[in-house]
């Protein structure tokens, strides 16, 4: 994405760069959130509609091919249309799927999340773009760790809280498969008043259209493929615990309650904002080691936590892994963008999360594709297997010559 300056057309128009700054932050996180709310109602949805957890993997495939498509076909247009303008039709393009999700059927379902994840892919270059500028608008003297923190806050924290208030709300609500998305159609339109008063950080320009480039730096092409597989297995545990997570809480390990299972997901989510903020401090060769370790740690406590049919080692697991996850990724996204020329930083960026979004899909849809001939452990033991083996191979090209962040 190129860069952009605030001009002074700009900052004439909305109200003072503080409060645009929060009113983006909350419209950031209620999107990411809503994006991760059906996770504990999936369980609802196999009783409702007959299917099984094969198709509780294509429910969560379709979201995942919906944000590839959007990011590398219009994630970057705010550049030159306008962070606001954009930030709306993200918002009005979710508030549309929390219609879909009112109707019955499966199609419905599916249309639903990939209309969800159109939007995101809409939103997430779009936000942390805006967020910076606001924050460099308002603090031009200050370093860029505000707008980071908040960032990564609304983004991953806002996954893991969708599911939690999805889950309160179904556990405790009249309706399950209706109220939280009302609540949630709420929250929504009242981050799409909040853009009116937004102020705008890009002057719109005439551009001819073009897809986003991805690009992978010509030197030592080793380490970003590396960096790549590490990107993959860490967005590969979070699809594991948006999409397939609350059915072994019911089908192994006996835990009913939808609240329980919104809380396990934002545990997960949260251990990995924590993971980041934490590891963040240590230099980029201990951050992708001890990110890489914790996740292999956690990926050991899940499989015996399904395997003994313990829900603590199960949780224990899921914080590990969320951990780890969260600190391999932002590793791996320090080394992608250390590789390339500042010229072709934001490409070589896009291929890094390509492959990511990749990994958020496929290896929860290979393990929703084995669970239909083997049991549930086995098939969790072969995706941890997979996973770890995935991160071995990219923990020596990495860690071998790591420079620090």
């Amino acid at each position: 994405m190129s860069s952009t300056t605030t001009t002074p057309a700009a900052r004439a128009a909305g109200v003072a760069g503080g409060a645009s700054f929060w009113l983006v932050a909350y419209a950031f996180c209620a999107m990411m959130a809503f994006s991760a709310a059906p996770t504990p109602l999936y369980v609802l949805y196999q009783q409702r509609e007959g299917f099984g957890p094969f198709t509780v993997t294509v429910v969560f495939a379709v979201y995942a091919a919906g944000v590839v498509v959007s990011v590398f076909t219009a994630g970057h247009v705010s550049d030159w249309l306008g962070r606001r303008r954009v930030l709306r039709w993200a918002l009005g393009t979710n508030m549309l799927a929390g219609v879909v999700f009112l109707l019955p059927g499966l199609t419905s379902l599916l249309a639903a999340r990939l209309l969800s994840g159109l939007s995101i892919g809409l939103l997430t270059a779009t936000a942390t773009a805006y967020l910076m500028e606001l924050h460099l608008a308002g603090r031009p003297t200050a370093d860029r760790r505000r707008a980071d923190l908040v960032a990564t806050a609304a983004n991953i924290g806002g996954i893991g809280l969708g599911p939690l208030i999805a889950g309160l709300l179904a556990e405790y609500a009249p309706r399950p498969l209706l109220v939280p998305y009302l609540v949630f159609e709420l929250l929504l339109a009242l981050a799409l008043v909040g853009t009116f008063a937004m102020r705008e950080t890009v002057e719109r320009r005439d551009v001819r259209w073009r897809p986003q480039r991805v690009a992978v730096p010509a030197v030592d092409r080793g380490r970003y493929a590396a960096a790549c597989l590490t990107a993959f297995a860490s967005f590969a545990i979070f699809g594991l615990f948006t999409s397939l997570a609350p059915g072994f809480l019911v089908g192994v390990l006996g835990q009913r309650s939808h609240a329980v299972a919104g809380a396990v997901t934002f545990s997960v989510f949260a251990a990995g904002v924590a993971g980041q903020l934490f590891m963040a401090r240590l230099g980029l060769s201990r951050q992708l080691g001890t990110g890489i370790v914790t996740l292999m740690a956690g990926l050991t406590a899940l499989i015996a936590g399904i395997w003994a049919a313990q829900f603590a080692l199960f949780l224990a697991g899921g914080l590990l892994t969320g951990a780890g996850a969260g600190a391999a990724f932002k590793g791996s996204v320090v080394t992608a963008a250390s590789l390339a020329t500042p010229e072709a930083r934001g490409e070589a960026l896009a291929g890094l999360f390509l492959v990511g979004y990749v990994g958020l899909a496929v290896p929860v849809l290979g393990l929703g594709l084995a669970a239909q001939h083997l049991d549930t452990r086995t098939s969790v033991l072969i995706f941890a297997a997979g996973l770890a083996l995935l991160l071995v191979a990219a923990a020596r090209p990495l860690l071998r010559t790591a420079r620090p962040a």
